[in-house]
C-alpha cells in the first residue's frame, strides 16, 4: 500500500454551512458551546468567518464581528481559523481602497484568523495583489481560490477548461499563494471533471490543492471523492445537520468512505454524534431562514441552469416586487444572454447579483431599457477584467453619460480609489477611535453606523446602570 496521505479536512459548519442554508443567522452564542468539542476532533482548519458573516452580525444579529473570532479563538486553540476573503471586496460588495484592506487583514489577523482563502468574483488576480502582500506581513497562510465556472454543462469550451483554471492556479502560485482551492459555489463541478481538473493542478503547481463545493445538485459527495482520487490534498464539508441542500458534504460519511485507504483521513467519528445532537437541538431554531418550498435534497434546476440557489432567491424577491413572478423562466433564459454581454463572469457575489437584478431589468422593462448603476461601474472597470469579451454595443450604451467617463478603464481598479481610512475615522469622531469600528464603519457606511451607535448606546447603558 502507498504510504498514507490524509486528506485534510476543512469544517465548514459555523461559516459556509450555515450561511448556505439559514441565511447566515446562526449567532456566536449557539456556537460557542460547542466551541471546545470540534477544536478536538482535529480538522485541518475550521472556517468561521468573511463570506456575509460580517455584515449579517452588524445588520441582523446586533453582534461584533470582530468578537465572534476572539471568542472562538478562545476555545478553539489547537484548530487553525480560517476566513474568506473576497479579494479587493474584503466583505463588503464593491471593491475599498488599499488603505481599507491592508487594515482589514492585519486586524482580522491580529483576533485570531490563520488561513485566508482569498477569491475574485471575475478570478482577476490584479484584485489580489494588496491582500497578498498584507496577509503575507502578518505571516497567516494564503490559500488563493479561483471561482469554478463553466459556460457548458461539463468542463470544457472555449472559455472554462482545463487550461484557464491550471493558468490561473500558476499565476496565483507565482504571486505568493501557499495553498490553492477550487471554489463552486454553485456545486456543479461533476466527479469526472473534478478529477481531470485536480489532476492537472497537481501536475502543474506545487502547492497543496483544496475543492471547496455544495451539494446543491446533488455531485459533491461524488465530485469530493473523485477530487480525492485525483490527489486532492483537502476538501471542504460541514457536520451532517448543517451539510446537503445548499450546503455542502457532510463530514461523516467521508470520515467512514476513507476509512482504511491511504487517504484516510485520521478523524474519530465517536466524536462527531455529541455535536451532531446539539446542532439538531438548534435547527429548528433557524427553520425559519431556510427554503421549505421543496422536499427534494437535490436542485435538478442548477444542473440544467447552473444558477446558484442564493441567486433565485433574490430574483424571485425582485420579481415578487415587481408583480412579475410568473416571469420567471424567461429570467432563466435572459440570465445566460445577460452573463454573456458581461464576458461571462462566474456567478457568485457580487457579480452574481450584478447580473441577475439586470436579467431581471432586461425581462420586465425590456433589454437594457434600463441599466444599474452596478452594471454601469461593471462595464467601466470598477470591478475587474471580465474572462472574456464584452458586448461592446452594450457597453458603450451602459457608459453614455457614466459619471467616470465613457472611456472604460483597464488597470487595476483599486488604483482609482481614494485612501477611504482617514474618511471613516473623521465620521467617527466623538463615537470611536478603534480600528475595528473604524473598519466596519468603512466597510459599511450605513449599516454600519447604525449597528456603532447602538453597540455605544447599549455600553453607555450599562455603565450608567453600573455607577447608578
Amino acid at each position: 500500500m502507498d504510504e498514507k496521505r490524509p486528506v485534510l479536512i476543512t469544517d465548514v459548519t459555523l461559516r459556509d454551512g450555515h450561511q448556505s442554508l439559514f441565511a447566515t443567522r446562526m449567532i456566536t452564542p449557539d456556537m460557542l458551546p460547542i466551541a471546545e468539542k470540534m477544536d478536538d476532533i482535529g480538522f485541518h482548519s475550521m472556517e468561521v468567518w468573511g463570506g456575509a458573516t460580517f455584515d449579517v452580525a452588524t445588520r441582523f444579529l446586533n453582534e461584533d464581528p470582530w468578537e465572534r473570532v476572539r471568542l472562538l479563538k478562545a476555545r478553539m486553540p489547537k484548530t487553525r481559523l480560517q476566513m474568506l476573503l473576497r479579494g479587493q471586496n474584503l466583505v463588503g460588495y464593491r471593491h475599498y481602497a488599499d488603505d481599507v484592506v491592508e487594515a482589514f487583514v492585519e486586524k482580522a489577523a491580529e483576533v485570531g484568523i490563520d488561513i485566508f482563502r482569498v477569491f475574485d468574483a471575475l478570478n482577476d488576480e490584479r484584485n489580489f495583489v494588496t491582500a497578498f502582500k498584507a496577509i503575507k506581513k502578518t505571516g497567516k497562510h494564503i490559500q488563493a481560490a479561483v471561482s469554478y465556472a463553466l459556460t457548458e454543462r461539463r468542463l470544457g469550451g472555449r472559455l472554462f477548461n482545463l487550461a484557464y483554471y491550471v493558468a490561473k492556479a500558476k499565476t496565483m502560485e507565482s504571486m505568493g499563494a501557499d495553498s490553492f482551492c477550487i471554489k463552486d459555489m454553485a456545486g456543479i463541478i461533476s466527479p469526472y471533471d473534478a478529477y481531470d481538473l485536480i489532476r492537472a493542478l497537481k501536475k502543474e503547481i506545487s502547492i497543496p490543492v483544496h475543492l471547496h463545493t455544495h451539494y446543491t445538485s446533488g455531485m459533491a459527495s461524488m465530485a469530493c471523492l473523485k477530487a480525492i482520487e485525483a490527489g486532492a490534498d483537502g476538501i471542504d464539508a460541514c457536520v451532517a445537520p448543517f451539510a446537503l441542500r445548499s450546503s455542502h458534504p457532510a463530514v461523516e460519511p467521508l470520515i467512514v468512505a476513507l476509512s482504511g485507504t491511504d487517504r484516510d483521513t485520521g478523524l474519530d467519528l465517536t466524536r462527531f454524534p455529541e455535536i451532531n445532537d446539539y446542532l439538531e437541538g438548534l435547527v429548528q431554531k433557524y427553520m425559519q431562514y431556510t427554503d421549505t418550498t421543496k422536499f427534494s435534497v437535490i436542485d435538478i434546476g442548477v444542473l440544467m441552469h447552473q444558477i446558484p440557489g442564493g441567486m433565485i432567491s433574490n430574483l424571485v424577491s425582485q420579481l415578487k416586487q415587481a408583480k412579475a413572478l410568473d416571469r420567471i423562466n424567461e429570467v432563466y433564459e435572459e440570465i445566460p444572454r445577460t452573463r454573456a454581454d458581461m464576458g461571462c463572469p462566474p456567478l457568485v457575489t457580487p457579480t452574481s447579483q450584478i447580473v441577475g437584478v439586470q436579467a431581471v431589468m432586461n425581462v420586465v422593462a425590456g433589454r437594457y431599457k434600463v441599466i444599474t448603476n452596478e452594471v454601469r461601474d461593471y462595464f467601466y472597470g470598477m470591478y475587474g477584467r471580465p474572462p472574456a469579451r464584452v458586448d461592446e454595443i452594450i457597453r458603450k450604451k451602459a457608459l453614455k453619460g457614466y459619471e467616470r467617463g465613457e472611456k472604460p478603464f483597464d488597470s487595476r481598479p483599486a488604483d482609482i480609489l481614494e485612501p477611504e481610512l482617514q474618511k471613516a475615522r473623521d465620521a467617527l469622531k466623538g463615537i470611536s477611535d478603534n480600528m475595528e469600528d473604524i473598519l466596519i464603519y468603512a466597510l459599511y457606511p450605513a449599516t454600519g453606523m447604525e449597528f456603532l451607535k447602538k453597540k455605544f448606546a447599549a455600553a453607555e447603558g450599562e455603565s450608567s446602570a453600573k455607577n447608578g
